[in-house]
């Protein structure tokens, strides 16, 4: 099973303690954001995790104990870092900063298992193609010893957005080719691996890669492991991802980003911080005595079932 800690909210940046000590535990529970009562536990031995996926825009807080898990665990590592500034990302930390960061990531854990994110992309008046091009070409420079690949998408219209963040400039397919050539420049400039996330459209012609940013070759390939051969089906239109499932919960993730599709509002993720108990199974609130718990399925990606022993053995029977 890939056991994904970032897609609903930012864990790494706001519950570290919380995911780390469910790997001490050994488990963790899930509620199911469509039927509340209804709760999965997932074992997370290593015999039952594939790999550990993060997604973050903050490395910063984990850092110190993530060797906790990266002793054992296969993982790999989405680090976002954007154009924006507080005006869009209230709770997130600068460019400067997140650049510092995610190259101590690397340091960390090895360039080979550290993906850049640069999204979403759109537009708005303060933040235009030329903002894009300055920013992305500062960062491009700095990172590229230290990631593997840079995964970009152009911001999706959803409804609850079209609200958030009226100032948006709708992108015509002459914008999304605009910048997906100047992306493409910098990063070819850079010797970096382009690629999109979830967008439809071709634009090899600019040099960027198809869709699949957690795709079993991807993530073989940074572990030095074979997956078997499965179909990914993806997450949503556009994805090429391998399926994973989400330990998070939406609605509880603070950095209060205007683009934000697993929050409502950031009001409603700051309430909703305020229940989260680190010595709970749960990231947000306790098991109530109404909740159906049940065993989650956790079928596995490798072609091995062997059991998955830690880098420091592996290294020792080499």
């Amino acid at each position: 099973m890939i056991l994904n800690t970032g897609a609903r909210t930012d864990t790494v940046q706001y519950f570290s303690e919380w995911l780390l000590k469910r790997f001490e535990k050994g488990f963790v529970y899930t509620r199911n954001p469509l039927f509340p009562h209804k709760v999965t536990k997932y074992e997370l031995s290593p015999e039952k995790i594939d790999l550990v996926l993060f997604c973050s825009k903050n490395y910063a807080p984990i850092l110190p104990r993530l060797h906790e898990i990266t002793d054992t665990y296969r993982t790999y590592f989405h680090y976002t870092i954007t154009a924006y500034g507080k005006d869009i990302e209230p709770g997130v930390p600068s460019v400067d900063e997140s650049i510092k960061t995610l190259i101590a990531l690397s340091e960390q854990v090895g360039k080979q298992k550290v993906a850049w994110r640069y999204d979403p992309v759109f537009l708005t008046e303060r933040y235009t193609l030329d903002v894009h091009a300055k920013t992305f070409a500062y960062m491009a420079e700095k990172l590229a010893p230290h990631i593997d690949r840079c995964i970009f998408s152009f911001v999706e219209m959803y409804k609850k957005l079209q609200t958030n963040m009226p100032e948006l400039v709708p992108l015509t397919e002459r914008d999304k080719n605009d910048i997906a050539a100047c992306l493409g420049k910098i990063a070819a400039k850079n010797g970096i691996y382009l690629q999109t996330c979830g967008t439809n459209g071709d634009f090899t012609n600019y040099g960027i890669h198809s869709s699949g940013c957690a795709t079993l070759e991807i993530l073989g390939n940074a572990n030095g492991c074979e997956f078997k051969n499965v179909k990914h089906k993806g997450l949503r239109e556009g994805c090429h991802c391998i399926e994973s499932r989400d330990i998070g919960a939406y609605d509880t993730c603070p950095n209060g980003c205007k683009y934000c599709y697993a929050n409502q509002s950031p009001r409603k993720a700051k309430e909703n911080f305020k229940y989260h108990n680190p010595d709970s199974p749960l990231l947000l609130g306790t098991l109530m005595p109404n909740d159906e718990v049940i065993q989650g399925k956790q079928k596995s990606f490798l072609q091995s079932a062997a059991k998955q022993v830690s880098l420091f053995e592996r290294e020792e029977k080499k």
